[in-house]
C-alpha cells in the first residue's frame, strides 16, 4: 500500500573516508533489522570520489552532470556524453536556473543599490537639516546681539539726555 519513496543525497565531498565506493544505497529498516519494504531508501552519491574516465551507464551519466554541471556550456558544445535527449533537457532546465538567478541576483544588487541611495540621501538631508538648524541658530543669536547694541545706545542716549537736564 506505501508508495515508493527514494531519498538521493548528492554530497560534493566525502562522507565515507574508509570506503572507495561513491554509491551508498541504504534501506529502511526497524531496530530488529527487518526491512520496512523494497521499494524505500537512501541514496548516498559521493560526487568527491566519482572519477571515471569514460561514461557508460546513465548513472554516471548523472553523476558526471552533478559533478560537472555548473562547468558546461551548451552553446560552446558539450562533450559526447552529454549529447542524449535527457542530458539536453537537464542542460535547459540548469540553463533556466542560472537566468532566474541571475535575475535574483541584478533584482537584489538594485535593490541593494536603492537602499544605499536612500541612506546616503537621509544622512544628508540629517546633516543639511543640522546646518539650517545651526544657521538659525546664529542668526537668532545675531539678532538678539543686534537687539542688545540697539538697547545700549537707546539707553545711552537716555543717559546722556538725563546728564544734560540735570
Amino acid at each position: 500500500m506505501l508508495r515508493p519513496a527514494y531519498a538521493i543525497w548528492l554530497l560534493a565531498d566525502t562522507l565515507i573516508a574508509d570506503d572507495t565506493d561513491y554509491v551508498h544505497t541504504y534501506k529502511i529498516r526497524d531496530n530488529k533489522g527487518r526491512t520496512l519494504n523494497n521499494h524505500c531508501g537512501i541514496w548516498l552519491l559521493e560526487l568527491d570520489k566519482f572519477n571515471t574516465p569514460h561514461i557508460e551507464t546513465e548513472q554516471q551519466r548523472w553523476l558526471q552532470f552533478f559533478k560537472e554541471g555548473d562547468r558546461l556550456n551548451d552553446e560552446a558544445g558539450l562533450p559526447d556524453w552529454m549529447t542524449t535527449e535527457e542530458m539536453r533537457q537537464a542542460m535547459s532546465t540548469l540553463r533556466q536556473f542560472s537566468d532566474k538567478e541571475r535575475d535574483y541576483d541584478a533584482y537584489q544588487a538594485r535593490q541593494n543599490f536603492l537602499r544605499e541611495q536612500l541612506t546616503i540621501q537621509h544622512e544628508l538631508d540629517e546633516e543639511r537639516q543640522a546646518k539650517l538648524e545651526a544657521l538659525a541658530d546664529k542668526q537668532a543669536a545675531l539678532a538678539d546681539k543686534q537687539a542688545a547694541l540697539e538697547e545700549i545706545e537707546r539707553l545711552k542716549a537716555l543717559l546722556a539726555k538725563n546728564n544734560l537736564n540735570s
